[in-house]
């Protein structure tokens, strides 16, 4: 990680250039702060750099947090507002996040960096936008690097009903999966390549024990014996441990996750699922043995996903804390 002390002093230098306050554009544009608050991006590397190093996990919790942001209201930070009095159940708050979904600290030390130096400038809609990406390049090896592009608004409405709504379960099947992606103007490659994130990171029990005895399922038999050391036949809220996604490489981005989909060793439903069709398994076996392709593949897929139903300055804002709508 010795880059990110180049970019903590690369922050310094540039932080005199930002400018005064602002509200990005409606339009997405690479390169949008270079002249708003041109470290904004090195800002929020920075700070993913530190927090990856110390712990891969939270890096694979921010690539997921970036798909449950865009698929419920769109890219617009709205998964970061907590319960307030008039909105006691937001996002956050939903099955698919809580207490699942991680990372948030790291959404915030970014934010209150970028408040210093450009105050009013930056969307905690593009801070998870550059921080999902920034995990990519870390956990990859610097393999995953790509241009996101920048100019997105915060949303003020966040609902835990609509996080049910959008986001696709782990026990979803193949023409559920891809219904959902539709719906959000994403197609089946999206689906196969974005379900390789799952080569990161850690899910709770209770998300696969569908998947283990005396449930059937053609899961591998080794992984399954070892899920069941691992998990209680019934988990519950208090008793609901966690187990690695890709049990090869664990805390590395790459396309393990392919390989080890063909050898059954995969926990989800929704996994399992891309094996049920001709096309979408034909698209799993090329992300599986073409060197490099599904690196180039999810970062495409990532700026895609980063543009569905984007807030314009009639219906969005920027918000100085992630956490609250401005006042």
């Amino acid at each position: 990680m010795g880059r990110v002390a180049i970019w903590i002093s690369c922050v310094l230098l540039l932080a005199a250039t930002c400018q005064g306050k602002g509200a990005p554009g409606h339009r997405v544009r690479v390169g949008y702060y270079n002249r708003k608050c041109p470290a904004a991006e090195i800002i929020v590397r920075s700070v993913v750099g530190k927090a990856v190093s110390r712990n891969p996990g939270l890096g694979a919790g921010i690539i997921r947090m970036a798909f449950h942001d865009c698929f419920v209201q769109g890219c617009d930070a709205s998964v970061l507002l907590d319960p307030t009095p008039a909105n006691p159940r937001p996002e956050k708050l939903g099955p698919p996040n809580f207490p699942s979904l991680r990372g948030f600290e790291v959404i915030d030390a970014a934010k209150a960096v970028l408040e210093r130096v450009c105050p009013g400038v930056v969307s905690c809609a593009d801070v998870i936008a550059f921080a999902a990406r920034d995990s990519a390049y870390f956990l990859s090896g610097y393999k995953i690097d790509y241009k996101m592009p920048a100019g997105r608004f915060d949303g003020s409405v966040s609902l835990e009903s609509e996080s049910l709504q959008f986001l696709p379960p782990p026990f979803f099947n193949l023409t559920q999966l891809v219904d959902s992606f539709k719906a959000k103007n994403m197609n089946e490659d999206d689906l196969v390549v974005l379900s390789g994130a799952h080569t990161i990171g850690v899910s709770h029990c209770s998300s696969f024990t569908d998947r283990l005895p005396p449930n059937p399922s053609d899961m591998n038999p080794g992984l399954t014996r070892l899920l069941q050391s691992k998990c209680p036949v019934s988990p519950n809220f208090t008793n609901d441990p966690t187990v690695v996604q890709d049990i090869v490489t664990p805390n590395r981005m790459d396309n393990k996750y392919y390989t080890n989909l063909l050898k059954r060793n995969v926990l989800f439903t929704s996994d399992a699922a891309l094996l049920t069709s001709g096309k979408t398994a034909l698209k799993v076996m090329e992300n599986a043995f073409k060197p490099g392709s599904w690196e180039k593949k999810f970062a495409k897929a990532m700026v895609k996903m980063a543009a569905i139903e984007l807030k314009t300055a009639a219906n969005g804002e920027i918000r100085r804390n992630c956490r609250v709508v401005n006042k």
